[in-house]
């Protein structure tokens, strides 16, 4: 029987994979790492097996751990040991069966992933290469796991354990999309559901030291980021974590998990989620909605508007603020510019009682500029400003002051739904907000009736003048013969002049409908004269080499007067 059991052990040795690549604690392993991330820009280290748990054996950067006392070890090991035991008995379990599974053998026939712990920059909590997932013939440096790589200094602080949930996800997402529906997941929903692990899993719910406050906090110092842009920012990670936690609270968590099963990624995936869960809003009135969230974050005000989870019950966007003075007419123009899917908020006290807001875009993708109306008595009122294809529009706000405290408009650039990697282009945009006692149309009108009152003005004026020359010489009174010498412009109390008069009156309205014979050459005089030239021009003008008439009477002028006159 110890001979049967010893050859059967002997056969599992030669032709088992497992037992052909077993490991043992204390056995060191070299592993390929992220140069950009580790702090001392490596990109391969020694690491030494402390834990192996049901689910994950874990690494210890080599140089790190025979560095420390035996005792610093065995605080280490122990630390170790409860992370795994979280994960074994939370993380693994709970995202596993909300999310999906990971490649599980995996690409090393192996049914646990690996965590390494090495030293890394800055704040970095930790990170997943996907090339691990590959054959080395296909990435040089993979390590050919499930692999998950944590910051040594972080190990034992509360947050560790959000760190390997979230990058967890990201292994758990790279079997779900790229390898069982051959497509690649857009960075900013694949992070946003990293970011919801934690959530998930209860760890946000001590808010304090949670990495939702640290999310709450990189996204108040950058908020008007575009969402779906991925620079791998702090601002980033903040909107993608807020948008997440909007999603869930008002459409359910299911979604984020219905989107990784849908063989699309991105904007797209997640609308095809919403609407095979029954809800009719796009992903265009999904962002807008939470803009106003964070703005308000009150369910009063719209059911849309809120967070339910109580770590941000008191989540409010602080805005740019801008003043009108109260006297007077006033006027302020905004430029700003922004990018797809990110978020802007403006807000606007003070001017008078009746406010225009005219926007303008160059930009050639759609605009929404949805606004709200901070009321007196504290309520809200929320509204959009109709934008035309020219990408402008404009409104006006009656009894502003008398009603309203403040106004906040939101102008959101919200182009192509597909999948967009890489840096966004630029969109500018502005906003020309005025303040005035009058509207729009009531200042037309008073225009209009001025512009009215100035053409009977004139008219009147032109009355008086005629019936002023009129008086200077009776038309009567000049007895006309041959026109001797030259008549212009000036000219007064000319008999000449009268006589020029009556001969242009001859000559028909079209020459001159003033008709007035005065003696006094001015301009209804000279007009008339210009009229006779150019209807004689081939006489008159044409040998002198004028295309147009002067007014003047010269020789030519005046003969082709005597010759009609007579």
């Amino acid at each position: 029987m110890r001979t049967f059991l010893f050859s059967l052990f002997a056969l599992l040795a030669i032709f088992s994979p497992l037992a052909s690549s077993a490991v043992f604690v204390g056995e060191a392993a070299n592993f390929s790492i992220d140069s950009d991330r580790d702090l001392l820009q490596r990109d391969t280290i020694s690491a030494t097996l402390v834990k192996i748990g049901p689910e994950a054996y874990y690494y210890m950067e080599s140089t790190v751990w025979n560095a420390l006392s035996q005792v610093q070890q065995s605080d280490v090991a122990l630390a170790i040991d409860a992370l795994d035991r979280e994960f074994h008995s939370v993380i693994y379990p709970t995202l596993v069966d909300f999310f999906g599974s990971e490649w599980n053998p995996g690409i090393d026939n192996d049914s646990r992933i690996t965590v390494l712990l090495h030293r890394m920059k800055g704040e970095h909590g930790g990170y997943v290469n996907i090339g691990d997932e590959y054959e080395k013939v296909q990435y040089p440096n993979s390590n050919q796991r499930e692999m998950v790589y944590l910051n040594t200094e972080r190990l034992g602080t509360p947050i560790f354990k959000s760190f390997l949930a979230h990058e967890f996800v990201h292994v758990i997402t790279f079997n779900q999309k790229e390898r069982l529906r051959q497509v690649t997941e857009d960075v900013w929903l694949n992070e946003l559901r990293a970011e919801y692990a934690p959530t998930l899993l209860g760890y946000d719910t001590a808010y304090q030291d949670s990495n939702l406050k640290r999310r709450v906090q990189n996204f108040a110092s950058s908020p008007n980021g575009s969402l779906t842009e991925w620079q791998n920012e702090p601002g980033d990670y903040g909107a993608a974590s807020l948008f997440g936690q909007y999603i869930a609270d008002q459409y359910g968590a299911r979604i984020l998990a219905d989107s990784l099963h849908k063989g699309t990624v991105g904007i797209v995936s997640l609308q095809d989620a919403l609407q095979s869960n029954g809800f009719n809003e796009g992903f265009s009135q999904l962002f807008t909605n939470w803009v106003f969230a964070l703005f308000l974050n009150d369910c009063q005000y719209g059911e849309r508007y809120c967070y339910h989870n109580p770590p941000l019950k008191n989540l409010r966007l602080v805005s740019q603020t801008n003043f009108l003075p109260s006297t007077g007419e006033s006027a302020l123009t905004l430029n700003n510019t922004t990018k797809d899917w990110a978020g802007n908020w403006i807000r606007v006290v003070g001017g008078k009682e009746v406010m225009t807001v005219e926007f303008q875009s160059a930009a050639a993708i759609p605009f929404k500029v949805p606004y709200l109306l901070e009321r007196n008595d504290g309520s809200f009122i929320t509204k959009a400003i109709e934008i035309n294809a020219q990408n402008r529009g404009t409104v006006t706000i009656q009894n502003f002051n008398t009603e309203n405290r403040a106004m906040a408009l939101m102008p959101l650039a919200q182009g192509s739904v597909s999948s967009r990697q890489g840096v966004y282009p630029v969109y500018p945009y502005s906003l020309v907000i005025s303040a005035t006692g009058q509207t729009q149309e009531q200042k037309e009108g008073v225009i209009a009736q001025l512009l009215s009152q100035i053409d009977f003005l004139k008219k009147e004026i032109a009355k008086l003048q005629a019936q002023l020359e009129a008086t200077r010489s009776p038309k009567n009174s000049v007895s006309c013969s041959l026109f001797t010498k030259d008549l212009f412009l000036g000219m007064r109390n000319d008999s000449e002049v009268s006589c020029l008069q009556q001969f242009l009156i001859s000559q028909g309205k079209n020459i001159y409908p003033e008709g007035l014979v005065t003696g006094n050459f001015f301009t209804y005089t000279q007009a008339a004269v210009v009229k006779f030239q150019e209807q004689y021009a081939q006489e008159i003008l044409t040998p002198i080499g004028l295309l147009n008439g002067t007014g003047y009477v010269g020789s030519l002028t005046r003969q082709k007067i005597n010759q009609l006159f007579q």
